[in-house]
């Protein structure tokens, strides 16, 4: 009898284990998923973090108290590494970014100021950086995807900033003052492992631990954006003093990301980091084949890394505009200040937006804007409205980061994500930068900026048309919902809101 008693009881407190579970696991469970971006909706866990869960847990019954403190602690333990994570990153990529500003933000002026080389010289030696970069890129891409979730890729782009100082006084000037090929290699190498292809090889990292611990991208990198716009404001002032000032500002940045990235509390995820290790060469190699990836590529060959052709010597038109240079280069940077401000602001607003129009619409988005920039800017007169064409960017740049992403994680495997972005964003970048930068450089010297922006935007609207034929689309996150009409035989208007219509995308 007492047996019989003991096992209703222990049936009873496991039908209540049972019931708890149910209603936790309801409660973080999304009202819709999200499909498109693969990252998980604000609160979701997986039925495999419940502890409660479990075979020993309906098998060993526990108190009432005891079990409902065990659900507490698990719940709180989430939100707290997502916590911790999100601030480290955050306060990372603030550090990494005002070192980029720092560092390269004004290379043309100190390239045609300081060393004083001409614009052909100039856009030699970016086309080497962007050579260096496109190394860097499939390196990092592939040892991206292949470390996953370790540590390996951050800590050695933190050790490469902390020589931004040293490298510039000490390597790269005297170098490129001697001779110009062998300084623009060195250089190349460097910066295209550390700023340029760098800072692509960040944001992966970034984007695979925010869809482990449920935040977004953007989120983490306006910080960056607000890092840049810190250094920007004042870096244009500084270079008047002297520019060996902002270099050793950046290799100061460098010093708090070892320590920062140490900080971060990141537990692969088992499954997704077993596939990182069983991942090899070949298979990233099998990407070339997709039909997919190249439809990509036309749209980032062709239109989006012209902005950063247009962006390498605007310091230098836009501080030409003032009555000294002295002036120019202190207003521009309180102009890319406050255009990166904004710029950070947009990065809260852009996945909203995006998740109502779609990857590829924001893509096209993205890119419309663009070309109207750099249009403008051959139609603007004085720095006022040179100054609103820049500030354009301040809008396309979080719509088109975000956009990219998103496309990313539908279109292709999770474990090839980081060698998508790497090959087909920043090696795409590169490879147009290389090709173009000589050609613009000397379209500068012989026909003017102004002329030469026109020539940018018209080859970037042609690109721009064939894309929106070329990129698979991609369906809206959000779907807006309508009530059904009321059916007085099918019960309340209340219990058919339970299951509303959806429009499709």
């Amino acid at each position: 009898m007492t047996c019989n008693v003991m096992d209703g009881n222990n049936r009873t407190l496991s039908a209540f284990h049972a019931c708890v579970s149910i209603l936790i696991i309801v409660r973080h469970l999304p009202k819709r998923p999200h499909p498109v971006s693969g990252y998980p909706p604000a609160g979701m866990i997986s039925i495999t973090d419940l502890s409660v869960v479990s075979i020993n847990s309906a098998c060993q019954p526990r108190s009432k108290a005891a079990y409902l403190i065990s659900i507490t602690d698990h719940e709180d333990a989430v939100p707290l590494s997502r916590q911790r994570n999100y601030a480290t990153l955050s306060a990372f990529l603030f550090c990494f970014f005002f070192a980029q500003a720092m560092a390269i933000s004004l290379l043309s002026i100190w390239l045609t100021r300081s060393l004083h080389l001409n614009g052909a010289q100039a856009g030699t030696v970016f086309a080497v950086n962007s050579v260096g970069a496109m190394l860097a890129q499939p390196a990092y891409g592939f040892l991206s995807d292949r470390m996953g979730f370790r540590k390996v890729v951050p800590v050695c782009i933190a050790l490469l900033v902390i020589l931004a100082g040293p490298f510039f006084l000490f390597v790269y000037a005297p170098l490129l003052r001697w001779n110009l090929p062998v300084g623009a290699i060195v250089g190349g190498i460097y910066l295209g492992f550390t700023f340029m292809a760098g800072s692509y090889a960040l944001e992966s990292y970034v984007d695979r631990v925010g869809r482990r611990y449920d935040f977004e991208y953007s989120r983490v990198r306006l910080w960056g954006s607000i890092g840049f716009a810190t250094a920007a404001a004042f870096s244009g002032r500084l270079y008047n003093v002297d520019p060996a000032i902002n270099f050793f500002l950046a290799s100061a940045a460098g010093l708090l990301l070892l320590p920062l990235i140490q900080l971060a509390r990141i537990e692969p995820d088992p499954e997704a980091q077993a596939a990182a290790d069983r991942l090899k060469l070949q298979d990233s190699l099998e990407l070339f084949s997709d039909p997919k990836f190249w439809r990509f590529m036309i749209l980032i060959l062709g239109v989006t890394n012209l902005y950063l052709v247009y962006d390498q010597q605007f310091p230098f038109y836009f501080s030409s505009l003032f009555q000294t240079p002295e002036h120019g280069n202190a207003m521009f940077g309180y102009l890319n200040s406050a255009q990166i401000f904004v710029e950070a602001g947009g990065m809260f607003i852009a996945p909203l937006i995006i998740r109502r129009i779609g990857a590829t619409r924001g893509l096209l988005l993205a890119a419309m804007i663009m070309i109207l920039r750099i249009a403008g800017s051959g139609l603007a007169i004085g720095p006022i409205t040179i100054s609103i064409c820049k500030m354009a960017h301040a809008i396309e740049l979080p719509i088109l980061a975000v956009s990219i992403f998103r496309y990313i994680a539908y279109h292709f495997e999770a474990r090839f994500a980081a060698t998508v972005y790497m090959v087909g964003v920043s090696f795409g970048h590169s490879l147009g930068l290389a090709v173009l930068s000589p050609l613009v450089g000397i379209s500068y010297d012989r026909i003017g900026f102004q002329h030469s922006y026109f020539l940018i935007a018209g080859f970037a609207l042609v690109f721009w048309i064939w894309s929106c034929f070329a990129l698979a689309p991609t369906p809206a996150e959000y779907v807006p919902r309508r009530r059904r009409p009321i059916d007085p035989g099918s019960g309340s208007a209340a219990a058919q809101d339970l299951q509303p219509l959806e429009d499709k995308p």
